[in-house]
């Protein structure tokens, strides 16, 4: 096989925009899998949570074969938080997909990985999917479109754009928004044209650079890459340029990609998205070579953490329960392992039994968070964090653009939430559906804890987006939570009796039987301060009968706390306590006697 019959693609967009069902109509489009061949749906998400949540988290690839061309393609996260997985896959591509919901139009992430992509020169194909939608408005939406990339600066090639129609779903592409196509023909038709064939010489210095890092049990690490140039064989000696210079090493397996599998070869040829065995110590980043005539390619950069929280050793009266990892030596193990496939995140030590993870997003993180307690893990956890950097002897913080959908009646709500959270109002839009459009710039630290409020503010009506926009100036303080916090006073099971008698001082967390310790919260006070309470009182019983002694105690249903919403609600001086069944939050200090009393401080 030759260069000329390799192209390489990746699929970018905002999130739930339709990229894996597209890369599955694809693959079963082009004969990868067989008539009566049994395959889930949404295949290209293999990770239990992405199967969860909806989303894409880990960038993978898989190829097809169209017409005796090999077509390389990679599906990447459409979140935010997760752009460290699109910047390191876009360095291996010739050419993108940006695909757009016909309805909701670009949306951050759309900006962010659209941006990525026009500064690396990569030619794009727009896709406007969904058009199946009754809500479509495709005319405006490409009009967006253009607008988008004129602003981030794209050449006059790029604006020049194929444009396509597509319902991902039904497995349609057309031209026009009303042609007669009944499959993706037309789409393959338009990569073979415009994405360019690979650059790549067989016949030069081999140059394979490492994107990813898998695992086999029966070989090893892998490393997956793109072979940019030259050849790459099993059972040869080459050189791995790391950070630390330059030393030889041997593979032992080569593999390329079939449709999801990996197929063993005698020789990889450049131009190819290829697994290499048998080097245990290659990072993402790292360049093989000829040892002869090394030739490393430019390490792969990302843009720096903005959110950081400290995971320590879990230390409440109920650790060691549940969990089989619960010393500081077995976390830090696990982040270094997970620091080696995920480039985005940093961690420092800044005490033995303290591990300062620093990444994206707070989704980043809550994801690695329940990742680890699904592997048997148990931690605490604090307040996410935003991380700080000075410029010219001047503090600056990150900010985020804000893409705000929600009903016309919510807008009075929203935008006063977000101003007292430093939030500035760069646009609004209005089309007369009885939706509206904002564009805020705000802090980072502004969206902490907001987001569930948000959904609350709009009875889950509203639609809300962020992405990372630069550093400015501190922006001064930003008050935190409001409310204070229901603290157990004393270690046993609550008891319906008692919990009934607190339901007037705010709203709980917990259910009857539920086991508490001293210093666990257990609900949110109505007012500003933190109450201590005893929730394992039971009810005095004596030999006398009343009316109405023995009626039911009827219990509003607690406010069960998952994950995300745990970070987002506790404050600097609590914690989210962690482990594989359970998820409980509790103060920093739980003895209440020497307990520093709560005063409500800005930030």
């Amino acid at each position: 096989m030759n260069r000329q019959e390799f192209r390489t693609i990746a699929i970018i967009a905002h999130v739930d925009h339709g990229k894996t069902t597209l890369v599955d109509a694809m693959l079963w489009q082009s004969g990868t899998f067989r008539e009566n061949e049994k395959v889930d749906e949404r295949v290209m998400d293999s990770n239990d949570l992405e199967r969860e949540r909806g989303i894409t988290i880990l960038a993978k690839n898989t190829s097809v074969f169209y017409k005796g061309v090999k077509i390389n393609i990679v599906d990447t996260p459409g979140h935010a938080d997760f752009g460290g997985e699109v910047e390191r896959t876009l360095q291996m591509v010739d050419g993108v997909i940006l695909l757009v919901d016909a309805a909701e139009g670009p949306l951050p992430q759309t900006r962010f990985v659209l941006q990525k992509a026009l500064s690396l020169g990569l030619p794009p194909i727009v896709v406007l999917n969904k058009i199946d939608r009754p809500d479509r408005r495709p005319s405006e939406v490409l009009d967006e479109i253009y607008d988008l990339f004129i602003d981030l600066d794209a050449s006059e090639e790029q604006l020049e754009f194929p444009v396509y129609y597509t319902n991902a779903r039904e497995g349609v592409a057309h031209t026009q928004i009303d042609d007669d196509s009944t499959d993706l023909r037309p789409l393959f038709e338009e990569i073979l044209k415009s994405v360019p064939p690979s650059k790549g010489d067989a016949g030069s210095v081999a140059q394979f650079l490492v994107t990813s890092l898998d695992y086999n049990d029966y070989v090893g690490k892998l490393a997956v890459g793109r072979l940019f140039n030259g050849t790459l064989k099993p059972q040869t000696q080459y050189a791995l340029s790391t950070v630390n210079g330059l030393k030889n090493v041997k593979t032992t397996v080569v593999y390329t990609h079939e449709g999801l599998k990996r197929i063993e070869t005698p020789e990889a040829l450049a131009g190819d998205i290829i697994a290499v065995a048998g080097i245990e110590d290659i990072s993402i980043g790292d360049t093989l070579t000829a040892v002869d005539n090394p030739m490393p390619m430019k390490r792969i950069a990302v843009d720096e953490p903005t959110i950081s929280m400290v995971f320590s050793v879990n230390t409440s009266p109920f650790a060691g329960r549940e969990g089989d990892f619960v010393t500081s030596r077995q976390i830090r193990a696990r982040l270094e392992k997970e620091m080696i496939h995920n480039v985005s995140l940093k961690v420092e030590i800044p005490e033995p039994d303290q591990f300062v993870v620093m990444g994206r997003g707070e989704l980043q993180l809550a994801i690695l968070i329940e990742m680890m307690r699904r592997e048997g893990f148990e931690l605490s956890v604090s307040k996410p964090q935003v991380v700080t950097k000075e410029i010219n002897g001047e503090l600056n913080e990150p900010m985020e653009l804000v893409v705000v959908d929600c009903p016309d009646e919510y807008v009075g709500v929203i935008t006063e939430k977000l101003s007292v959270r430093k939030g500035r109002m760069t646009q609004m839009h209005n089309p007369g559906h009885g939706r509206v459009r904002m564009e805020f710039r705000i802090p980072s630290r502004g969206l902490i804890g907001w987001r569930s409020e948000f959904l609350t503010d709009t009875r889950g009506t509203g639609i809300l987006n962020s992405l990372f926009d630069g550093y400015a100036p501190w922006q001064g303080a930003i008050t935190s939570r409001v409310n204070g916090a229901l603290v157990a006073d004393r270690k046993g099971k609550a008891t319906t009796y008692s919990l009934f008698h607190l339901q007037p001082r705010g709203g709980l967390f917990i259910g009857p039987t539920t086991e508490v310790y001293e210093g666990m919260i257990i609900g949110e006070n109505s007012r500003e301060n933190d109450l201590d309470v005893n929730v394992i009182r039971e009810k005095k019983l004596t030999n006398m009968r009343s009316s109405g002694a023995d009626e039911a105690l009827r219990l509003i249903p607690p406010r069960e706390m998952n994950l995300e919403h745990a970070l987002e609600w506790i404050d600097s001086d609590e914690l989210v306590e962690v482990t594989p069944k359970s998820i409980r939050v509790r103060k920093k200090i739980l003895a209440a006697n020497i307990r520093p009393k709560k005063f409500k401080n800005p930030e």
